[in-house]
């Protein structure tokens, strides 16, 4: 197999990866999808138990702030072919600010 055969495979197998394929994907998935998907299932409850065994805050945070990022992606993206409007912007600016504030409050206010 010479390089151009073994490029032409590489890109065929990333082409899904790709920014077009990916948002279009992400903005065609539901909640339920999301969460029930096995793979997702078997690393959140993963990085949960370590958070929790080891009592890491960071890891915590981290996976609330990544699950919280999830859910406001799925109600602030617009749909296909519409434009960002500012009705758009506001999920993703009152979870941005919920986020940052459990986080602040965690990590700098809250002492153990």
């Amino acid at each position: 197999m010479d390089k151009e055969q073994l490029a032409e495979k590489a890109t065929e197998a990333l082409r899904p990866f790709e920014t077009a394929n990916l948002m279009n994907t992400i903005q065609n998935l539901t909640l339920k999808q999301i969460f029930t998907h096995p793979a997702f299932l078997i690393i959140v409850t993963a990085v949960f138990f370590f958070g929790v065994v080891k009592r890491s805050k960071t890891v915590l945070l981290t996976l609330f702030t990544l699950l919280g990022l999830i859910v406001i992606a799925r109600f602030a993206m617009p749909a296909p072919g519409e434009e960002l409007s500012m009705k758009s912007m506001l999920p993703f600016i009152g979870g941005g600010l919920v986020i940052g504030g459990v986080i602040i409050y965690f990590s700098l206010i809250k002492s153990d």
